[in-house]
């Protein structure tokens, strides 16, 4: 098989796990999970950092620490590998509808060779 190959399919291989599993494990009414990693201080088309919207009834009666407990357990195994950094936005339907289907924007990333350039 060729490397290019190799490389493009293995591309989005961990976004696509996350995704396959939080719509398992929670069935929401409306999932985002953004890779965020080229933000970051890591090489390209990697899958280190990312950022999910989650809406679903499940959440209803769960506080926000409760339902990222809920997305750690769902996602243990990417969490203990490549996964790096999670941005969790959390909501209930009704939530969902009061925010006008709007999570917050990422911060950019200051850290590591990024902070330098800041000095």
């Amino acid at each position: 098989m060729c490397l290019t190959r190799l490389l493009t399919e293995s591309i989005m291989q961990v976004q696509q796990t996350i995704e396959s599993k939080l719509q398992s494990e929670l069935t929401p009414s409306h999932l985002e999970v953004v890779n965020e990693s080229h933000m970051h201080s890591v090489p390209p088309n990697s899958e280190t950092h990312f950022k999910v919207v989650a809406v679903t009834s499940a959440f209803d009666g769960m506080r926000k620490v409760a339902r990222h407990q809920k997305i750690y357990a769902a996602l243990k195994e990417e969490l203990a590998g490549p996964v790096h950094a999670l941005a969790l936005h959390t909501y209930t339907p009704d939530e969902w509808l009061a925010r006008q289907a709007q999570a917050p924007e990422s911060p950019d990333c200051l850290g590591g060779s990024k902070r330098e350039g800041q000095q």
